[in-house]
């Protein structure tokens, strides 16, 4: 989703770049906002060490979504080929998560 990196300067009231009017905090914004809603709404709790994980499925989400023109089946086709030749593994408990 963000390939590209550009600024505003938020202390002077620029939400917009006077340049570039695709460069906008309006993205990121909504973004982050979708992001915090699903993560105290879904999952309630994450460890710091899986925050990147949950990030990760947010972004695709975002990036595979209707509005970008994908519908569900092939979102779902999408993440099965995600998945392709990989496994889950875990460790076993250790005396400290025991």
């Amino acid at each position: 989703m963000f390939d590209a990196h550009g600024w505003t300067n938020h202390s002077a009231g620029q939400y917009v770049d006077y340049q570039d009017s695709e460069i906008q905090t309006n993205t990121v914004e909504g973004f982050y906002s979708i992001f915090k809603r699903g993560m105290k709404g879904v999952y309630q709790h994450c460890g710091r060490q899986h925050l990147h994980r949950y990030a990760v499925e947010f972004d695709f989400r975002c990036n595979n979504r209707i509005a970008n023109g994908v519908d569900d089946v092939e979102r779902g086709q999408i993440a099965l080929r995600g998945v392709v030749g990989k496994h889950l593994t875990y460790q076993g408990p250790t005396e400290k998560n025991a």
